[in-house]
């Protein structure tokens, strides 16, 4: 695929838009969750959107930038081709796109400290330190960006991280921002995201898993091998399905009923992943996963309107 180097066309290839699914399933699944409250700030939700979507190419651009210098992203590659290692985009002009992405980012997160609604009803939460909460959950936003392409990736830390930035984070954050609290319902959100987004990172790693021992990654699956990734994956997807049996109290049984369609599809994907065990063809399931991903998300939207 000839690409002009620095071209429009060669940023979005960058930015990965694809991967914007995972950032926004969090904030799709905590609004239902914030509208429930009569303090629900609408431009609240909209700016967590636009924040975590923007965080979410400032990601992939630094991890396209780091691998290449790190030289990870060697012609045995089974992932989407990167910008930097295939030359579409120079190195200085990604450090430039990183940082314009970024500034951007925390330009519009900052319209939250002017938004947000922050509840001081029962005393816990000031104006003041529910804006000082925020300006540090950006900070961090910010900060394990960086540390999960130089760092954290290589020890491990990968599915931690996926529940506390693609889960908790995203759907407490959210409703924090537009209702001033953080319930139990978005906690139990928070979690259902971080697991199910997970399976995302897991067959990632489970494709790349004997490029990633080359690299020096210590992936899950990298040290405890292809067996265990093999029902890592499975079991994420399915205890992100249990989950939603929390929500009984307040929506009854139907987020467990309405997303049952993903539970099907989850096997079957996994049914694929097990009989192809290997090579660019998992670059399929990986397509399948984030369809099954999106729609458990909008299901379980969907479900959580419905109230008890």
């Amino acid at each position: 695929m000839e690409i002009r180097t620095n071209s429009i066309r060669a940023w979005v290839l960058a930015a990965r838009p694809k991967t914007l699914t995972a950032a926004l399933i969090p904030i799709i699944v905590a609004t239902p969750i914030a509208a429930a409250s009569k303090l629900c700030e609408w431009r609240a939700i909209i700016i967590c959107a636009l924040f975590a979507a923007l965080m979410q190419i400032a990601a992939n651009l630094i991890n396209d930038l780091i691998d290449f210098r790190k030289g990870t992203d060697r012609e045995d590659r089974l992932g989407p081709e990167r910008a930097c290692a295939q030359g579409w985009i120079t190195p200085r002009a990604m450090r430039i796109g990183i940082a314009v992405t970024l500034v951007t980012t925390l330009a519009i997160g900052s319209l939250i400290l002017i938004y947000g609604q922050w509840s001081m009803a029962n005393g816990q939460w000031s104006m003041v330190n529910g804006q000082w909460s925020m300006i540090i959950l950006g900070g961090l936003c910010v900060l394990f960006a960086f540390l999960y392409t130089t760092i954290l990736s290589y020890a491990g830390m990968g599915d931690l991280l996926v529940l506390m930035f693609f889960g908790l984070v995203p759907c407490c954050g959210t409703c924090f921002a537009a209702t001033g609290e953080i319930s139990i319902e978005s906690v139990i959100a928070g979690l259902i995201c971080g697991i199910l987004i997970d399976t995302l990172l897991i067959i990632n790693n489970y494709r790349d898993r004997d490029t990633d021992r080359l690299n020096g990654k210590r992936t899950l699956i990298a040290r405890l091998g292809e067996r265990f990734g093999r029902y890592f994956y499975l079991g994420c997807g399915l205890t992100a399905w249990l989950l939603t049996l929390a929500f009984l109290p307040w929506h009854g049984l139907w987020p467990s009923i309405i997303t049952l369609p993903y539970l099907l599809l989850h096997f079957i994907t996994w049914h694929r992943m097990v009989s192809l065990r290997q090579g660019r063809a998992l670059n399929g399931v990986l397509g399948l996963t984030s369809r099954n991903m999106f729609l458990f998300g909008l299901l379980l939207a969907a479900s959580l309107c419905i109230q008890n």
